[in-house]
C-alpha cells in the first residue's frame, strides 16, 4: 500500500542525499528506517563510511597479511 508523506524540505533534502548516494530511492531510505530501525543519521555514516572505504580499496590501502591472520586467529575456536 502506497502512501504519501511531506516531510520538512531539510528532512527530505537529507533522504533525497542518502538515497543519491546509495543508489536508492527516498521510499527505500524512509523503509529502511521504519523496517529495520536505520535511522537517517545511521545511514548517512553508513554510506559514508562505505565510501571512504571504496576509496581507500582503490587507492590500495588494504589489510596486509598479518592483520588479516591476526583477525582469523581471534575468531578461531581453539
Amino acid at each position: 500500500m502506497a502512501h504519501d508523506l511531506k516531510l520538512a524540505p531539510d528532512l527530505q533534502a537529507r533522504v533525497d542525499a542518502v538515497a543519491a548516494r546509495a543508489g536508492r530511492s527516498a521510499g527505500e531510505v524512509i523503509a529502511d528506517a521504519l523496517e529495520h530501525g536505520h535511522s537517517l543519521e545511521w545511514q548517512e555514516r553508513f554510506v559514508e563510511k562505505v565510501r571512504a572505504g571504496i576509496e581507500d580499496a582503490d587507492a590500495g590501502r588494504f589489510a596486509t597479511p598479518a592483520d588479516f591472520e591476526r583477525v582469523r586467529n581471534k575468531y578461531r575456536q581453539s
